[in-house]
């Protein structure tokens, strides 16, 4: 089989992990944890690194650290694996589910749009028209590893008062106009699942360059305890902090990711190379402003009837390839959110096939899934 997306354990991870079990530092207070963290700031020049023990973890905490809260409401994108949506649900807020553009980041105009014409200016606060409630936050996300255009979703926060939580969980590597994804906002969050092109197996990251911000992750993370021997919490905490053997996984992973972003992308080349053009159907590129990780190589299908025949024909040849998401204005929890100008969020899930893109993907099996694409072309 050649997998869609599959770790790669070639550094000194064995190395880390066993030295974890020799001496039993197995929890979140081990010497990896504090290592993982210093080393994961410098590569994205921030302040701060504060490990999770998921993705998901780090976006909950960030919208508390953000102040949304009951009944808030937070602008995110349909086109997004659904975490940060239910993190949003986490803090007793209310998704409104915004479009997409052309690369399946947040539509900028189509957030402007809602801003401007579904909402009005109460003392200062931004009120959703339709619902009467606050708009608090909006969660760009970095879908593929595509930078969002964050300096535009920036702008119109600060115009409207909203806080901005960066999703750059896919986004490890990739670049926004020279600037590290996983920088550009007061918080930004990153996961390191199995899947990712730096993995603990599970695990993520709170990112900062404000000292205040981090201190109260910290915190937050690791149940509110207060300092000292004795039990005492000053808050509501919750039990994210990274352990640390996950840790040691992911330095060692941290230490190798130039090796990983440079077969990402030159695995990207040989599928364009070999491709070539085809009308409609190519596969997707990113906009001008970034220099992406290339962590999914998303193909686009002609229709959604060459979709299902890819997907079909990739199964037949033990080809693990797979649908983009399914749009969340349409998952069951969320059917009766509102949702602005999203048809173009449906009309790349229709068409839409994740390729093979591990970094262990050879030059052979590139050229397996490109006879399969054209296979099904000239069908």
């Amino acid at each position: 089989m050649i997998p869609l997306s599959e770790p790669v354990l070639q550094g000194r991870e064995l190395e880390y992990v066993g030295e974890c079990l020799e001496t039993g530092w197995v929890s979140s207070n081990g010497e990896f944890v504090v290592r993982f963290e210093r080393t994961l700031a410098e590569y994205l020049h921030v302040r701060h690194a504060v490990a999770c023990d998921c993705g998901t973890s780090a976006l909950h905490v960030s919208l508390l650290l953000s102040g949304v809260g009951t009944d808030d409401e937070v602008l995110v994108p349909s086109l997004t694996f659904i975490a940060p949506v239910n993190s949003v649900r986490y803090v007793g807020a209310w998704p409104v589910f915004i479009g997409c553009d052309d690369y399946c980041c947040l539509d900028v105009a189509a957030m402007r749009d809602f801003l401007t014409k579904e909402c009005l200016r109460v003392e200062g606060v931004t009120v959703n028209r339709r619902t009467g409630r606050r708009i608090a936050a909006v969660i760009p996300v970095h879908v593929f590893g595509t930078p969002a255009d964050m300096d535009a979703v920036q702008e119109l926060a600060s115009d409207h008062g909203l806080a901005v939580v960066e999703d750059a969980s896919e986004a490890l590597g990739s670049t926004y106009k020279g600037r590290n994804c996983g920088s550009l906002a007061a918080l930004a969050c990153l996961s390191f699942n199995g899947n990712k092109i730096v993995t603990s197996g599970g695990g993520g990251a709170i990112l900062t360059d404000d000292d205040a911000l981090a201190e109260r992750a910290r915190y937050l993370t690791t149940q509110a305890k207060d300092p000292g021997i004795e039990y005492v919490h000053g808050a509501v905490g919750y039990n994210y902090r990274m352990n640390n053997i996950l840790a040691a996984l992911g330095l060692a992973q941290l230490e190798t990711i130039g090796d990983r972003l440079a077969v990402k992308r030159a695995n990207l080349t040989r599928y364009e190379a070999a491709l070539g053009p085809a009308g409609a159907s190519r596969l997707l590129g990113q906009p001008s402003w970034s220099d992406a990780n290339r962590w999914f190589y998303a193909y686009l299908c002609d229709d959604v009837a060459a979709k299902d025949e890819l997907l079909t024909a990739c199964g037949a040849a033990d080809i693990q390839a797979r649908p983009l998401w399914y749009p969340n204005h349409l998952q069951r929890p969320y059917t009766d959110m509102q949702a602005y100008r999203v048809e173009r969020a449906v009309w790349f899930y229709e068409r839409l096939v994740n390729l093979p893109c591990s970094v262990t993907l050879t030059p052979g099996q590139i050229e397996q899934v490109v006879s399969v694409i054209e296979r099904v072309r000239t069908a």
